[in-house]
């Protein structure tokens, strides 16, 4: 199928913002998978508090996945989540597998948001003159994922 979505960007602008959102949706994705591998794996002393915030975690990848995929949409850009496009194109950092103790899934989690948060800076700085809407919700999005590292960083601290 052609393009039936049209967009009020320039093609110029689209192709910025688009890439833009579809990394942010790759990646917002394998934190969601990663979250979730963590979730069903993590044991230890915390095991209850880390095993809920994982949770927590996990509620908010998936939400801010879909209004960055809603996002594209309504600019025209069909947005891609397949497995193979989150595994090919995800800048995460991952996961390791098997039962992992909480303070090992802690430093993952807090390793994991680090590395996405710089990605989608770099991404509020190239959205920044193409589309100021899509830079806002880039930045809507990192400041609360901000907000989780802290969290996250402050359990091991």
């Amino acid at each position: 199928m052609s393009n039936p979505i049209t967009s009020t960007l320039d093609n110029d602008q689209q192709k910025i913002v688009g890439d833009a959102l579809q990394a942010t949706v790759v990646d917002l994705i394998d934190l969601s998978l990663i979250a979730k591998q963590a979730h069903w794996n993590v044991i230890g002393q915390n095991f209850r508090s880390v095993h809920l915030a994982l949770d927590e975690l996990v509620a908010a990848a998936r939400d801010f996945t879909d209004e960055a995929a809603e996002r594209a949409t309504a600019i025209g850009v069909s947005p891609d989540g397949r497995a193979a496009t989150v595994a090919r194109d995800s800048g995460t950092k991952g996961i390791g597998d098997g039962w992992t103790k909480d303070s090992e899934i802690i430093a993952s989690i807090v390793g994991n948001l680090a590395a996405l948060i710089d990605r989608l800076r770099n991404r509020i700085t190239s959205t920044e003159k193409a589309d100021p809407v899509t830079q806002d919700l880039l930045i809507s999005i990192t400041a609360r994922l901000e907000q989780l590292h802290w969290m996250w960083q402050a359990q091991i601290a």
